[in-house]
This record gives structure tokens, C-alpha cells and sequence, in this order.
């Protein structure tokens, strides 16, 4: 296997050099830190599969500005809002071309009819494509855009009126996240008459800066560079993913020139980066958090004493040293303290041994065994969940909990907790459209509940959460989510760990590439000098 990735790796750079040298097609290889799950957005939720499927191949309604949260037109050239918010008219982009492959080749440009097949696969189980791929919409789940939506509808050929059964605030932001890429009607009712329906999912065909050629799994994702795309054919003529699991190989492919940019460096390394006269080091502080979640339908996590006592058992300062050195923050909220709403009046809980095992033992709690499933990737808010795992171990084996460490390959590990497997279990989140609505309804609310890491529904957290969504008033909407602060830290769902920065080296010779807030990483703006 490793004499086959390295083939892998040599034959790319080999590529990239001799295109150089040649004067040839201008060839970005962005090593990537692991395989997509698939590549359509409104299927899967990780940022591995959104960066190999909805930044290059994909465009939205909306979209955000790049190095932003700002929503600009995408799709949608222009929309409008009724006076009480729950009616939203887009008007579309004329004149954008879709993509085209071995399978289809379209007829005709992108339309509404477009928005309705990717919208309605993901609302009516009575869709033909709803069950396609196994669908599970679990963004569209998690946003609750279901119960949402009243009714769309397509009033014109470049006209779709969005109906909602009551406001909800962030609705123009959601609908610019890579959940809501838009895909070809055409190109479904083509594959649904070959009786092949899947090939949607599996041979992207979308808007996008860039078309998708092949993949192989575990080393390499191919794309065009698309010379009809809609703002003008990006600068990049190839596009490569060297698929690289391991931070400090990556790092050595930089070096060498066989990459131009990698995500997710180890933190050991940032200063050689930082120090290497062909690399530049760029940094922003991430909308991101890190934590431990306990699975509160398992006792005795349902306890919230004990949720309590395990969180005052963890040095979280030994975390931030020894994991993140030096760049990352304490996190004691949901949400990072960038974000507008952020509650700083809660005060976090202290690294308390000595009461930690005062409050299990009074909930009746000795030789506990449990379990902490640690990932086996880097993450934008944990460079080394591992590592992470073993501090917390030692941590809770000095208050009489004996945790076994668990691990399993990217797609299982989240598939299985979904599934509500685990005990307690790392995990985190990079926010997708910079409104406290994505960190806490997205991952605490009730909606979220039975897929979540926590498997938490608090009606009176829940409630704060759905009344912000019903103004567009940011006064009052921080008020409600400074309260649901104040009983997620009562009620101790997570452990909450870090927020971290995000560092992105980036080879000299790598023009106009920015760090995206919200985690992604966009190449359609992106030269080669």
C-alpha cells in the first residue's frame, strides 16, 4: 500500500514539474488530509467531503464572499423578502453552463428547475432520488429545514418563490452552505431512465469553477478547470487532491514542491513553516470548537452531576499545552468568542480533582468504566485527537475512571456515532455560516438530537434556540442565545476543550489563496505564479 501511494505521489509531482517546465496547463495540487465520503454536499457532513465536492464542482443560491461571512448572489443574481419573513422570491443567474461528462452532455443552461430537484430530493420522502445513495440529508435534518419550509415554487423559468411555515433569521445564510449546492435536474432524469440513478451522486456534474475527472480512493481526485464557468474561467487548468492522511508527510510533500498548499499542519511544525523561505505561513483565528461529548442516553451520562464531575476532572490547560501548543483558547461556550452573541459572563469549570470525585461518588458512581473515541484525522479544532484521548484518560484514572480509547476509520467513526454507539466521544465543529443558529441548533438542539454527539434535547435550551430564529432583530436574538449558554454550561452536554487557530502553508509561488473562516478551502480565485 505505501509503495502504491508513493507511486501515486511521484507521478503527480512528476506531472507538475514537467507541466512547469513546459509552459504548459498550470496544475494546483492541494494535498488533502483524506478521502470524501461521496461527492454530493447534501449527502455527507464532513469538511473532507464538502472540500472535494461543493467548493470545486458546486455552486449555491447564495454563496459567502471568500475569506468572509458575508453573503453575496450566487445562483441567485437578486432576492427579496416579504415584510413578515416567510417568503423569499430568487430571481436566477441566466447563461450558466453545466459541467458535462462521459455520462451527459446537457441541453440546455442552469434554471429553476434545478432548485426544485435538489431541494425537494432532501424534503419529500415521496421524491424519486430522496432514497437514492442512501439518503440520509443530515445537514438538512440538522437545520431543521424540513418542518421549514411550507412550499417552493418555480414561478418562472428564472424565478423560485420560497415559502416558509413561520421567519427564521439565518435562512439566507443556510441556503449559501454546501448542503444546499444545486445539481442537474437533467442530469437526474437522464440517469433515472438508464437506471442509474446513483451515477448522480458518484460522477458530479454541477456550476462549478471546476469539473471533476476522476478519483481514487485513498490517493488522488482529479479536476478541469471549467472554461464556461459563469464568473470567468478560473486561472488553475488542473486541479489535483494528493489524498495525504499523515500531517508530517504532507508537510515533507511541500517542502519538495510535490504540493502547493496542505490543511491542518501538526502544531510541532509551524515554526519550521513559519522559518521556510518557499512557504508562507497563514493564519486566522478559526469559527470553530472543539470538544468532548458525553452520550446523555446512556447512564450514567444522563446524570448531569456526573457530566459535571467528569468535565471538573480534565486538565484542560495540560490540553492546550501539550495538543495545541500555544495555538488554541480555552473554550467554555458552544460557540467561539469571535462570534457575536458569545455569553463571557459564564465562568468555566475549574480542573477540580478533589470535587470531581465528591460529586461521583454522590451520585452513587465508583469504577466507572467507560469509553473515549478519539478520531483518526486532524481537524481544524484537534491537531491530534489521540493525544487528546490519552491526557483526558489519565486525567479521569485519577478519579477512579478507567476509559478505554477507541478508534475507527473517518467515515465509520462518524457513522457510528450518529448510530449513538459510543460513551463519550472528540469531536468539533467549524461553523458553515457565521451565525451562532449553525454551532448551537446544528449540534444541540432538539431537532439534532438522535444523530448528534451528545444525543441531547433540553426543551428550555431548545426553546431559546427556535424563538431567535422567528427575529431578524440581533439584540434581541443574543439575548436568547446568551441564555442558552448559560444552560448548556449548567447542564454539561460537552466537555468544551478549544477554539483554534487555522494555519494554512502555502507555497510562494501560490497566488490570491485566502483561509476561509468557515473552514473550506476555495482554489476557483487561485493562481500559480
Amino acid at each position: 500500500m505505501i509503495k502504491t501511494i508513493t507511486r501515486a505521489a511521484l507521478a503527480i509531482s512528476l506531472s507538475v514539474t514537467a507541466a512547469t517546465a513546459l509552459g504548459a496547463d498550470k496544475t494546483l495540487v492541494f494535498c488533502s488530509e483524506g478521502s470524501p465520503g461521496g461527492f454530493n454536499p447534501s449527502l455527507h457532513s464532513a469538511g473532507t467531503d464538502f472540500d472535494a465536492s461543493a467548493q470545486p464542482i458546486y455552486n449555491r443560491l447564495t454563496e459567502f464572499e471568500p475569506g468572509t461571512t458575508k453573503v453575496v448572489p450566487g445562483l441567485a443574481e437578486s432576492w427579496t423578502v416579504s415584510d413578515d419573513g416567510t417568503v423569499y422570491t430568487f430571481k436566477l443567474r441566466k447563461g450558466v453552463k453545466w459541467h458535462s461528462n462521459k455520462h451527459f452532455t446537457p441541453t440546455r443552461d442552469f434554471n429553476a428547475d434545478d432548485i426544485l430537484y435538489s431541494f425537494n430530493r432532501q424534503w419529500k420522502e415521496d421524491h424519486p432520488y430522496h432514497s437514492v445513495s442512501g439518503g440520509k440529508y443530515l445537514y438538512f435534518g440538522w437545520m431543521d429545514m424540513g418542518p421549514a419550509l411550507k412550499s417552493i415554487d418555480k414561478l418562472d423559468d428564472y424565478t423560485v418563490r420560497f415559502t416558509l411555515n413561520g421567519p427564521d433569521a439565518p435562512f439566507i445564510s443556510n441556503l449559501a452552505m454546501d448542503f444546499a449546492s444545486i445539481l442537474s435536474a437533467e442530469y437526474a432524469d437522464k440517469m433515472a431512465a438508464a437506471g442509474t440513478m446513483e451515477t448522480v451522486d458518484n460522477s458530479p456534474i454541477g456550476t462549478g469553477p471546476f469539473e471533476f475527472v476522476s478519483y481514487k480512493k485513498d490517493s488522488v481526485i482529479r479536476f478541469n478547470g471549467f472554461k464556461d464557468y459563469w464568473e470567468g474561467a478560473p486561472k488553475i487548468d488542473k486541479l489535483i487532491y494528493a489524498i495525504t492522511t499523515d500531517a508530517t508527510v504532507r508537510f515533507q510533500k511541500l517542502k519538495a514542491g510535490e504540493c502547493h498548499i496542505m490543511p491542518y499542519p501538526n502544531s510541532a511544525d509551524l515554526d519550521a513553516m513559519g522559518k521556510d523561505p518557499n512557504i508562507n505561513l497563514l493564519s486566522q483565528e478559526g469559527l470553530n470548537v472543539g470538544y468532548l461529548g458525553f452520550n446523555t442516553q446512556k447512564a450514567p451520562f444522563n446524570n448531569k452531576s456526573v457530566r459535571q464531575a467528569l468535565s471538573m476532572a480534565i486538565d484542560k490547560q495540560a490540553i492546550l499545552d501539550v495538543v495545541f501548543k500555544g495555538a488554541g483558547s480555552a473554550a467554555k461556550n458552544p460557540i467561539p468568542p469571535t462570534m457575536w452573541s458569545y455569553n463571557d459572563k459564564i465562568a468555566d469549570y475549574p480542573y477540580d480533582p478533589a470535587t470531581a470525585k465528591k460529586l461521583l461518588d454522590a451520585a452513587g458512581v465508583k469504577n466507572l468504566k467507560t469509553d473515549i473515541w478519539a478520531m483518526p484525522v486532524q481537524r481544524p479544532y484537534n491537531p491530534n485527537a489521540r493525544r487528546m484521548a490519552e491526557l483526558i484518560q489519565a486525567d479521569w484514572a485519577k478519579v477512579g475512571v478507567t476509559a478505554e480509547i477507541k478508534s475507527y476509520e473517518w467515515g465509520e467513526y462518524r457513522e457510528r456515532i450518529r448510530a449513538g454507539e459510543h460513551e463519550t466521544a472528540l469531536l468539533g465543529w467549524t461553523g458553515d455560516n457565521g451565525d451562532p443558529d449553525n454551532f448551537m441548533f446544528v449540534l444541540l438542539g432538539c431537532a439534532a438530537a438522535k444523530s448528534n454527539v451528545a444525543r441531547w434535547c433540553n426543551e428550555e435550551f431548545d426553546g431559546y434556540l427556535r424563538a431567535a430564529k422567528k427575529t431578524s432583530n440581533q439584540a434581541e436574538r443574543t439575548k436568547l442565545y446568551e441564555k442558552a449558554q448559560v444552560v448548556f454550561k449548567q447542564e454539561a452536554p460537552w466537555f468544551t476543550v478549544a477554539h483554534s487557530v487555522q494555519f494554512r502553508p502555502v507555497r510562494k509561488e501560490v497566488k490570491n489563496f485566502k483561509i476561509h473562516p468557515l473552514g473550506s478551502h476555495i482554489f476557483k480565485y487561485v493562481d500559480l505564479q
